[in-house]
């Protein structure tokens, strides 16, 4: 290789030992004529044999070296500079230099360095689109926007109606005065068609102070309490409720006391034994009671602000303190009293059933408007001075009377009972229930069907 003979095995410089560090190697011999070295007999090159080689002499196994490592056991001589050639030029190395290995020193080495991007000074346009084989990188993602609270709010104020509506019906329940009106007795009516409520004006002065009873021209204390209104209202299982005024003169058959005017039964057992004296006389079961007085009647027309009625005649009645004209107008709480309570019209009793269902309608007509609903100012003090001065059952609610003034308010057919004419008895002038049109007409509500049209008096 590299121009030599091919024979000749490339053998490293010795080093010598030491003390000879600056010897030369003699020069070598002349070539002969021709330029080529004389051949030299080949040479057989044998490594040192192993150990337990059979028919090699036993020697110590050393493993191969390379020409850089010192044999054991030796110090390695130091280099020298190789021999100069031809020319005065020294013979390029052979073999690499003995390497020896040098212990790690902080701060021998550069720091380790990290890559930077390369920056030409121009302005690339940034690419457009995705390169071919790549999937569209996804958006980074938005930060969430903070959410807002208008259903915590909305549930919050929804929470606070619940309450405030919780709070104003247990209030106003807790203000029902509660009698035990509907009491069982032997033979009583057994259960009818619909629901029955029977409703009651009394002529009651209690609560009411002298300034109170001369506006209301209630004329002091006449002894026991009597009733100015009976009204049967019938709320049927489908179809329109039915309001039936019973005149309080009306001739009826009271139990324990025999024939006599229908309001005598409040005056001689109170609310019930006039429940039982209806029943009786209707053949009708009577589910809810409600008695309202003088005062408490007034209050309510004063608390919705008057109430708009259609008077039918001019009507002037000292006794009951009022004169006004016929024709739509806003009466207030004493003159809606009088105007319910007198009877001083050609009809007498009848014109004062018929004025008192005139009035009832429109006071749930105010009471049940828009208007009064959505003002909680003229709402609250309505519904107050209402449970204020009612009387009802003892297993009569708030609710149950909500749904009566609810039945009330839609298509009502008001009514009276079929009368057959008038008479002078022990006990004065009384009322007379046409008979049998009486009854058929009580008989069609306690089977749940429509009045007939000839009784219905529309």
């Amino acid at each position: 290789m590299n121009g030599d003979d091919p024979r000749m095995r490339r053998v490293p410089p010795h080093s010598g030992g030491p003390g000879r560090s600056g010897a030369r190697r003699p020069p070598p011999p002349p070539l002969p004529q021709g330029g080529r070295p004389p051949a030299e007999p080949p040479q057989v090159m044998r490594r040192n044999p192993g150990p337990g080689q059979p028919g090699r002499p036993t020697e110590r196994y050393e493993p191969p070296r390379a020409w850089s490592q010192a044999p054991p056991g030796r110090n390695a001589p130091p280099a020298r500079p190789p021999a100069p050639g031809r020319g005065g030029k020294p013979h390029p190395p052979t073999h690499a230099p003995t390497q020896r290995p040098m212990p790690y020193r902080e701060g021998e080495y550069a720091a380790t360095q990290r890559p930077v991007p390369h920056h030409d000074g121009r302005r690339r346009p940034p690419p457009t689109g995705n390169p071919p084989g790549r999937r569209p990188a996804a958006p980074p993602p938005r930060r969430p926007r903070r959410k807002r609270h208008i259903g915590r709010w909305f549930l919050a104020v929804l929470l606070a109606l619940v309450i405030l509506l919780v709070y104003a019906v247990v209030k106003l329940d807790g203000s029902l005065t509660r009698i035990d009106a509907l009491s069982d007795y032997e033979d009583r009516v057994g259960s009818t068609a619909g629901t029955n409520w029977l409703l009651v004006g009394s002529d009651s002065r209690a609560g009411l102070s002298d300034e109170q009873t001369n506006g209301l021209a209630t004329g002091g204390e006449v002894g026991d309490p009597r009733t100015d209104t009976i009204i049967l209202v019938h709320i049927p299982p489908s179809g329109r409720t039915t309001l039936v005024s019973l005149p309080r003169d009306s001739y009826v058959d009271i139990p324990g006391y025999g024939q006599d005017k229908l309001n005598a039964a409040f005056a001689f057992g109170g609310a019930p034994l006039l429940t039982q004296t209806v029943e009786t006389a209707t053949g009708l079961r009577i589910d809810h009671y409600g008695e309202i007085g003088f005062a408490g009647f007034a209050s309510v027309v004063d608390a919705l602000g008057g109430i708009d009625v259609c008077v039918p005649q001019a009507i002037n009645d000292p006794l009951a303190g009022i004169d006004i004209q016929a024709g739509c107008q806003e009466l207030n709480g004493p003159q809606a009293l009088g105007f319910v309570r007198s009877r001083a019209t050609a009809l007498a009793d009848i014109d004062r059933m018929n004025n008192q269902r005139l009035f009832l309608s429109a006071l749930l007509e105010k009471a049940t408007s828009p208007t009064t609903l959505a003002n909680p100012f003229a709402l609250w003090p309505m519904l107050s001075d209402t449970a204020g001065s009612l009387t009802v059952d003892k297993g009569d609610h708030i609710w149950d009377l909500a749904r009566l003034a609810w039945a009330l308010r839609g298509d009502t057919l008001a009514t009276t009972v079929p009368v057959g004419g008038f008479t002078d008895t022990d006990s004065g002038n009384v009322l007379l229930w046409a008979d049998p049109d009486a009854g058929r007409f009580f008989e069609a509500l306690a089977n749940g069907d429509p009045i007939p049209a000839d009784l219905a008096g529309e």
